[in-house]
């Protein structure tokens, strides 16, 4: 299988055998749901599903760790570090229905610092499986805390599911908000500090 592209870029690689394999099933769907496969408009509906699809959950591919290691640098630097309005989106694991949202990233180095735009990475990496938010804000957070073993991290995430507004209960403007802190992001003081700085309120 050809390597992945591990940057923002469009990604136009796909594994052949399991493109062919997708487009068929996404076919038959077409059928079962009382669709005509055949028909102009659905003729190639089956293959760009299955080319979306594998790019919505490319992160199966990629390492995050490996993201954080190709550019992890010793800095005497022990002061907060914050990416924030990461933009997520992701295919919930319950309905294959999107959730959108943004992730604030933050970090108290001790003696390693990354690449800033490698923990945007970490975020794109897991946001692109399929997910639950309570679970992708876990997976940032150690994937950060393992690899540079800072002082703290701190995640939250705030997102808007199309399961909510789409189906079931049908809240349009219903916004899902996770947190997770380690190490030093657990005293108070600095939470409300990280918190202030993105501008978010955890109730």
């Amino acid at each position: 299988m050809p390597e992945k592209q591990l940057s923002y870029e469009r990604f136009e690689e796909w594994n052949p055998a399991t493109l062919e394999e997708l487009s068929g099933h996404y076919r038959e769907i077409l059928r079962l749901i009382g669709e005509n496969p055949d028909r102009e408009g659905l003729l190639k509906t089956p293959l760009r599903v299955a080319k979306a699809m594998q790019f919505f959950t490319q992160g199966y591919d990629m390492d995050p760790i490996e993201i954080l290691n190709s550019a992890k640098f010793r800095e005497n630097y022990r002061q907060m570090v914050i990416v924030k309005d990461i933009e997520i989106y992701s295919l919930c694991e319950h309905h294959l229905i999107p959730f959108i949202g943004k992730a604030h990233v933050a970090y108290i180095p001790d003696k390693y610092i990354t690449g800033l735009s490698k923990i945007a990475r970490v975020v794109e990496i897991y946001a692109r499986r399929l997910q639950v938010q309570e679970r992708l804000t876990t997976q940032i957070k150690d994937a950060i805390n393992n690899t540079l073993q800072p002082l703290g991290v701190a995640v939250v995430i705030e997102a808007k599911h199309l399961c909510m507004s789409m189906r079931g209960i049908q809240k349009q403007n219903s916004v899902t908000t996770t947190s997770d802190f380690i190490g030093a992001f657990e005293r108070d003081k600095t939470r409300a500090e990280f918190l202030q700085l993105i501008g978010t309120r955890l109730h």
